[in-house]
């Protein structure tokens, strides 16, 4: 979901960032959402309805090793895609290559302590919306900013009270998330 939400940010909240013609834009986010999105979850889905894993969702460190690492190698799979076959600007394959690495830290992380991938995800996302809020200053990002640390919160206070989490892996998935993303985003965009 967060290559969904972070090119809905980059295509339409700062049309600025990147040099997509508008007439293409709804197609790439569609092309985006799809690879990223609909085909892992599907896939995940198909996991759990071949028994690979007993449920969706993954409640056992060990039920998360294969649907993680098959994620992971989508992404690896469509960011190669993007950068050698389809000739997008370098923000967008920068923002591919960014996103699937945090992917494969969030499936290496899973071997050793079950850290919540939905903040990993989400606060990646606030990461990246607060870097493109510095370099473009003029763009409406607010609203994206503030919805984004809201459903932050939601989210970390539904894991909670559904005890899908510790407080320990809540906090280790955003820092994961957000770490590496603010990071790599601050050093493309801003030095």
């Amino acid at each position: 979901m967060m290559p969904t939400l972070v090119f809905g940010v980059l295509l339409y909240a700062v049309p600025e960032a990147t040099n997509i013609p508008y007439q293409m834009k709804g197609s790439l986010w569609l092309m985006v959402s799809v690879t990223t999105l609909f085909i892992p979850m599907l896939s995940v889905m198909g996991l759990q309805y071949m028994g690979s894993i007993p449920s969706i969702h993954m409640a056992v460190k060990k039920d998360r090793y294969l649907p993680f690492g098959m994620v992971s190698l989508f992404y690896v799979i469509i960011t190669y895609f993007f950068y050698a076959k389809l000739n997008f600007d370098d923000l967008t394959v920068f923002s591919l290559i960014t996103m699937t690495g945090t992917v494969i830290l969030l499936t290496i992380v899973t071997f050793f302590w079950k850290v919540s991938a939905h903040m990993t995800g989400l606060s990646g996302v606030l990461a990246i919306i607060i870097i493109l809020s510095w370099k473009y200053p003029g763009s409406s990002l607010l609203y994206p900013l503030l919805g984004t640390i809201m459903t932050c919160g939601l989210v970390a206070s539904a894991r909670l009270y559904l005890q899908a989490h510790r407080p320990g892996e809540i906090l280790a998935g955003f820092c994961l998330g957000f770490s590496v993303c603010f990071i790599a985003f601050y050093y493309y965009l801003l030095t």
